[in-house]
């Protein structure tokens, strides 16, 4: 099932013209869909962006802008802040709003998109793509920022492969 809808979320990813490159910024609890995420944007040769949930708007802002979002999925508790940032940042992503079941607070009215609707959109069976090059970006990570704006780093696929590798030798 977590298979299945990590492609489906890769293949919702690509009907919104996601391409190799783009970035998905996400601003998630340890939630299924963060997992899915960590998954499925890869699967659509898309660079992940988690975003540390105690930042505030500005930090996020900075954040969204340098890593150029084109996509924002964000947990429903998280989006007073994130609806913030939006109006502070430059880039216009499109919003996807993240329903954790277990957030029992009154809704949000939010002008975004219902993310268990998008990925059910998505074909399950999704042949999700390898990426192009080793060194293509997997995962953009940002410093916290204390001495001025955060730093983004870019980790790339063989960086996964090898730290993956690392930890099946380790364990």
């Amino acid at each position: 099932e977590f298979f299945a809808r990590s492609r489906q979320l890769a293949s919702a990813l690509a009907q919104q013209n996601v391409v190799r490159g783009d970035t998905i910024s996400v601003m998630l609890a340890n939630t299924p869909a963060m997992l899915e995420c960590h998954y499925g944007v890869p699967m659509c040769q898309a660079v992940l962006h988690a975003i540390n949930i105690r930042l505030d708007a500005a930090a996020i802002a900075f954040q969204l802008d340098h890593a150029e979002a084109k996509i924002v999925i964000v947990d429903r508790e998280f989006m007073p802040v994130m609806k913030d940032a939006l109006k502070r940042a430059t880039v216009k992503p499109l919003l996807i709003q993240y329903d954790d079941p277990e957030y029992d607070a009154p809704k949000i009215d939010a002008e975004a998109l219902d993310y268990d609707t998008i990925v059910a959109g998505g074909d399950a069976d999704f042949a999700w793509l390898m990426p192009r090059d080793e060194w293509d970006a997997i995962s953009i990570n940002y410093t916290s920022g204390t001495t001025g704006n955060p730093k983004g780093v870019v980790y790339h696929h063989r960086g996964a492969y090898l730290l993956a590798q690392g930890n099946a030798l380790t364990t």
